[in-house]
C-alpha cells in the first residue's frame, strides 16, 4: 500500500515539474470541455452558436478580418450579405469549439452514427484500383472530424504543426491519432511523409494557410496569394491521386457530412505554379457551396507580393 502511494506521488510530482502552474488553466478549460462532452450534441451546437455570436460583436480585429476576406473574394456580395455570411461563419466557428469533444474523445460508434459520406465513390475506386491517395481537405471548421472518421477505417497519415502548449499538444495529438492515424509534424523530415504514402497510407492534407515567402503567387478568388505548393510534389513523389474532400456541419438534426470530388486530372502536370493555382480553384469551388463555414478569420492574404500593402493593415 506504502509503495502504491509512494508511486502515485511520484508520477503527480512528474507531471507538475511537466506541467507548471501557468498550464493549470489550460487543465481547467479541458476538463470544462470535457464535461461539457457528456451533454446532448444539440445543446453543445446551441452553447456554441450563442459563444460564436458573441465572439463576433466583441472580438473585432478578427471579424474585421473575417470582412475584408469576404469583400476580397466576393466583391459583388452586399456589405449586408457580407456581415451576415461573417455571423455566420462566427458561430460555425464557436459550435466547433464546444463540439471539439467529437475530435479528442468520441468513440467510433459515435462517428459513425454522427458522420455520413457523399460521392464515396471517387475515394473507394482509387483505394480499389490500388492508388495511392492524397485527399486534399480544405480549412472548413470541421475538418479535423473527416480525418480522424476516416482514420477509423484504414492507417492514415495527416501533418500537424506542434503547439508551445504542451497540454494542448498532446491532446491534438493523442486525438486525432487515437484510431491509428500517423501524424508527421509540418518541420519534419517530409521524406517520412512521402514513404507513408508510398506505403498506401492516404494523406489527409490541409493546404490552404498563409505560406510566407515560401510560398508562390497564384491567384485565390482573384487575389495573388501566397501559397504552399507542395502538393503536386507530394503526388508526384508518392505516386498519388488527388481528390478533393470537404467536411460540413449539417442541421436538423445535427451531423456532419464528408464530400468526395472527383480526382484530379492530368496532375501533377510538371508546372509547379500551374498545378497550385489548379489547387487553389479547387479550393474555390468547395468554398462557394458553403462559404460560412470556410474558416475566414485566418489572414489567408497576409503575405503580399512585393511592392503590395498590408491588406489587414487595420486589424
Amino acid at each position: 500500500m506504502r509503495a502504491r502511494v509512494e508511486n502515485v506521488l511520484l508520477k503527480g510530482m512528474r507531471v507538475f515539474e511537466r506541467y507548471p502552474p501557468r498550464f493549470w488553466p489550460t487543465w481547467l478549460t479541458v476538463g470544462a470541455l470535457r464535461a461539457l462532452h457528456c451533454l446532448p450534441l444539440s445543446a453543445l451546437v446551441g452553447l456554441g452558436a450563442g459563444f460564436g455570436d458573441l465572439m463576433y460583436r466583441v472580438y473585432g480585429s478578427r471579424r474585421s478580418i473575417a470582412l475584408i476576406n469576404l469583400e476580397l473574394c466576393f466583391p459583388d456580395w452586399s456589405a449586408t450579405h457580407r456581415h451576415e455570411v461573417a455571423r455566420q461563419n462566427f458561430r460555425m466557428i464557436g459550435q466547433s469549439a464546444f463540439t471539439v469533444g467529437m475530435n479528442w474523445w468520441a468513440t467510433r460508434e459515435q462517428l459513425e452514427r454522427r458522420i455520413s459520406e457523399a460521392n464515396r465513390e471517387h475515394y473507394d475506386g482509387a483505394l480499389a484500383q490500388g492508388q495511392n491517395v492524397i485527399l486534399l481537405a480544405p480549412h472548413f471548421v470541421a475538418l479535423e472530424l473527416g480525418g480522424l472518421y476516416l482514420s477509423r477505417e484504414r492507417p492514415m497519415v495527416s501533418m500537424y504543426q506542434r503547439t508551445k502548449n504542451p497540454v494542448i499538444d498532446k491532446l491534438v495529438r493523442r486525438g486525432r491519432s487515437r484510431f491509428g492515424g500517423q501524424l508527421v509534424e509540418r518541420k519534419a523530415d517530409m521524406r517520412d511523409l512521402v514513404r507513408a504514402i508510398r506505403s498506401g497510407k492516404p494523406f489527409y492534407y490541409l493546404p490552404d494557410q498563409d505560406a510566407g515567402r515560401k510560398g508562390v503567387f497564384v491567384p485565390f478568388f482573384g487575389v495573388q496569394t501566397s501559397t504552399f505548393p507542395a502538393l503536386s510534389r507530394f503526388a508526384e513523389l508518392g505516386r498519388a491521386r488527388v481528390i478533393p474532400c470537404c467536411t460540413r456541419q449539417l442541421a436538423n438534426p445535427v451531423r456532419w457530412e464528408i464530400t468526395y470530388d472527383a480526382p484530379l486530372s492530368d496532375f501533377p502536370s510538371g508546372d509547379l505554379v500551374e498545378d497550385t493555382a489548379c489547387m487553389n480553384r479547387v479550393i474555390e469551388a468547395a468554398v462557394r457551396r458553403t462559404p460560412e463555414q470556410y474558416f475566414w478569420v485566418h489572414k489567408r492574404f497576409k503575405t503580399r507580393p512585393p511592392g503590395e500593402p498590408d491588406l489587414y493593415a487595420n486589424p
